[in-house]
């Protein structure tokens, strides 16, 4: 079912792409059978733009057995064979580059600049890395460790996985979800989210045109408490990967643990802004507003919390309220914007709600309201930065996921690393300094898995990503994440040829 409203073939070129429904089964799509509809919506104009079948759990049982069906010649096939068809994928996805680019736009309010800079050319990074990583799925060296015998470690692949991923970084968290997966030689059945399901049917079709098998990688678009939480106790899942929100990962390792399966959760954040009072202002205030508004704030690892050494804490305040009222809210596809909408008039609603209330206890220094105009009808909220905060008040420690950050001062050294670790996350921060020992003690006692030293954002795919505490466990990314989706074997061959062991002498008769 096909509702494109509005919108426009420029806006949306790839409206073919989703003609059959938005159910990707064994290499083909098909049409959900909960029986309900659900609709994408553009956050910036809040018309409906596409319109679907859901998903029941007739569907996530076939798109497992397509995956399950899929796996023997996968996980058969030689690593060189695996990444061939990763080079491939490759080579499709940037081909269709501009589509993507402005499907991720349209269902996320994402500015184009942002998506053909930064999500599209990530996620093609993301497929060439694995397409190499592919082939150096290496264990230990074989070994005599005992005298007696050679041992050598071999790394396999799980069997099917089942995987969900946000409306964030649709894109890039479902190739976050499937290409370590299918390096390794698992299949794969992906839960997008479904407000965003668009680029995650994209990407499973390109790589159907790259060649990779179908049943490899299947997509299921449907509710998270039917389809959702029918994947992830599915008995023929081995194991899930899930990236949202810290509330939401309790239940799935929840559900997940029914049936002893691997669990890989990368959860909410709180990201810690720590400068010392010897950084470069400029950097910092640059750093502070680019890292607290991109993607809208919609981002686990956006700075949230900035505490500022004392000395240079009302210049900070001053000049990151500047430079936020310079940013360009507007529409997606405009060329000059630089902000676009929250994903939905739910979530700018919750996030004007957090500001609210915390009028009532801190200073909103500037932005804390939706435009109105030609910008009324979206999901659109102003930058907003609120100052004089206490620690334990909501909007420090909460969650909020919106442009808006929250700004504090501290004192010591101590002081600051210690306000930095103060809240139940630990997914990304960063300290800004001169100083090579204070940045160095950042690194160290600053508990997140990532801290940035003089920036805060930027990832590789050669780096892994993932948090400490409530944030979550495993890692994304980089070869470290075939510690998720690889089964470690150790096999240990005789070298003595004798048929009775000295050890054996512990079970019967003597030396």
């Amino acid at each position: 079912m096909h509702n494109p409203g509005s919108v426009t073939p420029e806006r949306f070129p790839a409206q073919e792409y989703f003609a059959d429904g938005a159910q990707f089964i064994a290499g083909r799509l098909t049409k959900g059978t909960s029986g309900h509809t659900h609709a994408v919506v553009d956050p910036a104009t809040g018309e409906d733009v596409y319109t679907y079948e859901l998903a029941g759990t007739d569907d996530v049982d076939a798109a497992v057995a397509a995956a399950r069906a899929a796996f023997p010649g996968w996980s058969g096939a030689t690593p060189g064979e695996r990444s061939d068809a990763l080079h491939r994928f490759a080579a499709v996805l940037a081909e269709r580059a501009d589509d993507f680019a402005r499907a991720e736009s349209l269902q996320c309010g994402k500015p184009l600049k942002l998506t053909r800079e930064f999500d599209i050319p990530g996620t093609i990074d993301n497929t060439a890395f694995f397409a190499g990583a592919a082939r150096h799925l290496q264990g230990q060296s074989a070994g005599e460790y005992s005298g007696d015998h050679t041992s050598y470690v071999r790394r396999e692949p799980i069997g099917v996985v089942g995987s969900i991923a946000p409306w964030n970084y649709p894109l890039q968290m479902a190739a976050w979800k499937i290409l370590p997966a299918i390096a390794a030689g698992n299949t794969i059945v992906l839960k997008p989210a479904e407000l965003t399901p668009l680029t995650s049917l994209m990407f499973a079709q390109a790589a159907t045109e790259a060649g990779i098998p179908d049943g490899v990688i299947n997509i299921i678009t449907g509710a998270g408490k039917v389809a959702g939480e029918h994947l992830v106790g599915h008995p023929d899942v081995a194991m899930t990967s899930f990236t949202g929100s810290t509330a939401v990962g309790k239940r799935v390792a929840e559900i997940a643990t029914a049936t002893v399966k691997r669990i890989h959760l990368e959860l909410g954040g709180k990201a810690p802004f720590v400068v010392f009072d010897d950084a470069d202002l400029e950097a910092a205030v640059n750093g502070a507003v680019a890292g607290s508004l991109i993607n809208t704030g919609q981002d686990c690892t956006a700075a949230t919390r900035a505490y500022v050494q004392r000395p240079l804490y009302e210049a900070f305040v001053e000049k990151t309220a500047a430079l936020m009222e310079s940013v360009r809210v507007g529409d997606p596809f405009a060329p000059g914007t630089d902000l676009g909408p929250l994903i939905s008039h739910v979530q700018r609603d919750r996030v004007a709600a957090f500001v609210d209330r915390a009028r009532g206890y801190a200073r909103v220094v500037t932005g804390g309201e939706a435009p109105q105009g030609d910008l009324k009808n979206g999901a659109y909220y102003r930058p907003t930065l609120v100052a004089d905060a206490a620690q334990d008040s909501e909007i420090v420690q909460s969650e909020l996921f919106g442009p808006v950050l929250v700004v504090l001062p501290f004192d010591s050294d101590d002081e600051g690393i210690a306000l930095a670790n103060d809240t139940p996350y630990g997914l990304a921060a960063s300290a800004w300094s001169r100083d090579v020992y204070r940045a160095n003690r950042a690194t160290r006692e600053i508990k997140a898995g990532c801290v940035w030293i003089n920036d805060h954002i930027p990832i590789i795919s050669e780096m892994p990503h993932g948090g400490y505490k409530a944030s979550g466990f495993g890692k994304d990314m980089s070869a470290y994440s075939f510690e998720e989706y690889t089964q470690i074997k150790h096999v240990m061959f005789d070298n003595t040829a004798v048929a009775r062991k000295d050890w054996h002498r512990t079970i019967f008769g003597d030396r």
